[in-house]
C-alpha cells in the first residue's frame, strides 16, 4: 500500500480547528507556538476563539490552515506515523506550502511568514470588486476551458482550479466571469455559481502577488524535499530547490491542477490519501478522481487515534 499526504487550501477554514490537537499533544501546541512566534502575534487566539470573518480574511487563513495542518502531523508523528510514511505529499493551492514544510523544504516558521506575505500581496493584487471567480459544475475542464475563452472578450477569465472531473473554477475579471457563468449553463453545466471569495486567484490578474512571492521567496532557503512533493502547476513531483521557488511563483498565477496531481499519484502507485488538517474537501474530490483509492482525513485526536489503529 502506498500513501500520499495531502493538505487543505482556503475554504477549510473554521473557528476552533486544531484546538483539540493542541491540548491533547504538546507538539501540536508547540506548532501553533512557533507560527505565533514567527508572525509576532497571537494567531491561535484567532484560530481558537476569533471571528470567522477575521479568520477567513486571506492574510489569516493562509497560514492558520497551514499551522492546523502541521500541528496534525505534529500528532501523526508521536503515533509513528509521521512523514516517513507517505511516498508523496501534495496540497491544494496555500496547502502546497504545507507539504513543502512537511517534507521539510521549508522551515515552519518561513513557512508562516510566506504565507503572510502571500495572502497579503493576493488580497492587494487587485481591488476588490474587480475580480471574480466562479465554480462550474458538471462540466469537464477542457469545456471549463473554452468557456473562459469564450467569455474573456478582451478581459482576463482562465481556468484556475482543475479539481475534479465535474468541478473547474475559473477566475478572471467580475464582468467576464459573470459572462463565463452564464455561457457555461448554456454548455449544460449543472451548476455555475460565483463564489464568495475576495479576490481572483491564480489567473493572470495576481502578476503583483506573484512578483511579491518571488521577491519573499528568493530571501528564503528551500531545502530538498524528505518526501517528493507533487506540485499545481506540473501535475508531477518535484524535488530540485530552485525549481520548487520558480513553481511557487508560478502557482499564484497559474492554475492548480488538482485533478492531474491525483491521477499523477495513483498512476505512480498511490492507493491511500490522507487529508491533513481542516475539512474533508480534498477527500471528496479525490473520491471522484481515484475511484480505487481510499481516503482518511485526519484534522482531531480521534482521526490519530483511528489512523493508530491501522
Amino acid at each position: 500500500m502506498s500513501r500520499a499526504f495531502v493538505f487543505p487550501g482556503q475554504g477549510a477554514q473554521t473557528i476552533g480547528m486544531g484546538r483539540a490537537l493542541a491540548e491533547a499533544y504538546p507538539a501540536a501546541r508547540a506548532v501553533f507556538e512557533e507560527v505565533d512566534e514567527a508572525l509576532g502575534e497571537k494567531l491561535s487566539a484567532l484560530i481558537w476563539d476569533g471571528s470567522i470573518e477575521e479568520l477567513t480574511l486571506t492574510q489569516n487563513a493562509q497560514p492558520a490552515l497551514m499551522a492546523t495542518s502541521m500541528a496534525a502531523l505534529a500528532a501523526l508523528e508521536v503515533e509513528g506515523l509521521g512523514i516517513a510514511t507517505a511516498s508523496f505529499v501534495a496540497g491544494h493551492s496555500l496547502g502546497e506550502y504545507s507539504a513543502l514544510c512537511a517534507a521539510k523544504s521549508l522551515k515552519l516558521s518561513d513557512t508562516a511568514r510566506l504565507l503572510r506575505i502571500r495572502g497579503q500581496a493576493m488580497q492587494e493584487a487587485v481591488p476588490v470588486g474587480v475580480g471574480a471567480m466562479a465554480a462550474l459544475l458538471g462540466l469537464d475542464y477542457d469545456t471549463a476551458v473554452e468557456v473562459a475563452h469564450e467569455a474573456a472578450q478582451g478581459e482576463v477569465c482562465q481556468a484556475a482550479n482543475d479539481n475534479d472531473p465535474a468541478q473547474v473554477v475559473v477566475s478572471g475579471h467580475k464582468a467576464a466571469v459573470e459572462r463565463a457563468v452564464e455561457i457555461a449553463k448554456g454548455r449544460g453545466a449543472k451548476r455555475a455559481i460565483l463564489l464568495p471569495v475576495s479576490a481572483p486567484f491564480h489567473c493572470a490578474l495576481m502578476q503583483h502577488a506573484a512578483s511579491v512571492m518571488s521577491e519573499a521567496l528568493a530571501a528564503v532557503v528551500i531545502e530538498a524535499p524528505v518526501c517528493p512533493v507533487v506540485v499545481n502547476v506540473r501535475a508531477e513531483a518535484v524535488s530540485e530547490p530552485d525549481r520548487i521557488r520558480a513553481l511557487l511563483v508560478a502557482q499564484v498565477t497559474g492554475a492548480v491542477r488538482w485533478r492531474e496531481s491525483v491521477m499523477w499519484m495513483e498512476n505512480a502507485g498511490v492507493d491511500e490519501f490522507w487529508e491533513i488538517g481542516a475539512g474533508k474537501a480534498l477527500s471528496g474530490m479525490i473520491k471522484r478522481i481515484a475511484k480505487g483509492a481510499t481516503t482518511r482525513a485526519i484534522g482531531t485526536p480521534e482521526d490519530v487515534a483511528a489512523a493508530a489503529t491501522i
